[in-house]
């Protein structure tokens, strides 16, 4: 890889700064809306490199946005950096060994994510100060991406209105430009009221809340039969009632994630589960109170963005990995199945290629893969504005999602080169539309005609709150 355009140098010139904050925040593993320290750790660096920064964005403490530059089209670029639950793992190791026991980690790669956004915007902001350039650079670091749809918020509290594109990643197995597939999703609660009773003394005078919940679960599972193939409904008790078999149990909590092809379908669905919920509150003769924790839309693809970063990664090759970084990526694949490496293949529309670790390449834009049958709140920022996304390889080929394969390799030189590599693209892609007035129109045009198919609609109602937690003690 030659440097040949001026974004790669001033990414080069913050590398080392932006990889040293993408190691802190591994090492302070938060989840969503408790990431105080990782989203202070963002904040000085926007203050070192002389952005303005705004902070508590959409009334989110642990959201911030930081600007740099003046007039001309407003480009966002969109980091993370929440973490995983029971993903705790030691780095640079090739077997499972947490650092805390039941501890968070960055199981995801976020820590890699916000990192890389933030060394390209501040590429970005060098180069319109070197040239002149009309047009303002915008990081927004966004919390609880895993689960909380902070973005969704923040799109609905207004935080992207006046934005021309955006602009993000994700760490991965293979290099290539993100298909913009994800399903819609709505996290529901449904909080099951009876009576208590002895159990044995007196069942019947006893409404049991649990066999609500249970008689729920019949009910939605008899339901998957009768929804779109695509479609996903999981279910996690919050609350089962109590450990006493002997007790009438008067109260459960039960979170349902709904997930539906598009945002519609998602809406049409919830409306099925609620039926369900009720019904087995009919039978128990229980109550049953419904509400949404959170929700996001499918993402919406861009089909000039998505090609104007095709372009840039073919520019620039793929991730130059060393034969170090092959021998550990190595280690990490005798830890996996051999349908664990064939799926990345698949998902990435390639035959499977034997004695590969690491993707050095770009996958083409017309490779087939399969569909990605995740959620994102990065959709509901696709919806508000023109929105492009890379998949960076990062991981060894085969790494499974939310493992703790992932958290090992976080801190790795290979991730390092990545997240680099990531910003490169971003940084180029952002200046593209700081420069051509006729890439940005089409981008627009674009996204306009797929919003004329179907409009909008938040997923998430206006009188539902963002899930915040309190600052902790010691983040005071």
């Amino acid at each position: 890889m030659q440097n040949s355009d001026p974004i790669w140098d001033h990414v080069d010139t913050h590398r080392d700064d932006l990889i040293a904050l993408s190691d802190r925040v591994w090492g302070m593993p938060e989840l969503l809306y408790g990431e105080y320290r990782s989203c202070a750790e963002h904040v000085a660096v926007l203050r070192d490199k002389g952005f303005t920064v705004h902070e508590e964005m959409a009334g989110i403490p642990t959201a911030v946005m930081g600007e740099a530059g003046e007039g001309g089209p407003v480009i966002a670029i969109l980091g993370e950096y929440d973490a995983l639950p029971g993903l705790s793992q030691v780095a640079g190791i090739a077997e499972p060994k947490a650092t805390e026991a039941g501890g968070a980690g960055h199981g995801c790669g976020h820590n890699l994510l916000g990192s890389a956004a933030l060394l390209a915007a501040c590429a970005l902001k060098d180069w319109l100060a070197e040239t002149g350039t009309p047009g303002r650079v915008r990081y927004y670091g966004c919390p609880a991406e895993e689960g909380g749809a902070a973005k969704a918020f923040m799109v609905r509290d207004g935080a992207f209105d006046d934005v021309d594109a955006a602009i993000t990643w994700h760490p991965a197995t293979m290099t290539k430009v993100d298909e913009a597939q994800s399903l819609a999703n709505t996290r529901m609660d449904f909080v099951f009221t009876g009576r208590a009773s002895h159990a044995a003394a007196a069942p019947h005078l006893g409404r049991s809340a649990l066999d609500a919940a249970e008689l729920m679960a019949v009910g939605v599972n008899y339901l998957r039969e009768h929804v779109p193939q695509e479609s996903r409904i999981h279910y996690a008790y919050l609350d089962a009632g109590g450990t006493a078999p002997n007790v009438v149990q008067a109260r459960t909590k039960v979170r349902y994630a709904i997930r539906s092809t598009t945002l519609a379908g998602m809406l049409a669905l919830n409306e099925r589960v609620k039926k369900v919920a009720h019904g087995a509150a009919m039978m128990t003769e229980t109550k049953v109170d419904i509400s949404i924790m959170s929700a996001v839309s499918n993402m919406l693809g861009n089909t000039p963005l998505e090609e104007a970063m095709q372009a840039a990664m073919d520019e620039l090759g793929g991730v130059p990995f060393d034969d170090a970084d092959r021998a550990y990526a190595a280690e990490i694949q005798k830890t996996l199945t051999p349908e664990d490496i064939a799926a990345s293949y698949r998902g990435n529309g390639m035959e499977v290629r034997e004695g590969e670790p690491l993707c050095d390449y770009v996958v083409p834009r017309t490779a087939p893969g399969s569909k990605m049958m995740g959620s994102t709140d990065v959709a509901d920022v696709s919806w508000k504005v023109p929105l492009v996304q890379a998949r960076v390889s990062t991981v060894a080929i085969g790494t499974p999602g939310h493992s703790w394969q992932i958290t090992a390799q976080g801190k790795s030189p290979a991730a390092h080169k990545g997240m680099t590599y990531a910003a490169k693209v971003m940084g180029v892609v952002g200046r593209m539309l700081m420069t051509d007035e006729v890439l940005l129109a089409r981008a627009k045009k674009d996204h306009a005609e797929r919003l004329a198919r179907e409009p909008y609609i938040c997923p998430i109602p206006e009188d539902v709150r963002p899930p915040l937690v309190p600052r902790p003690v010691a983040a005071e």
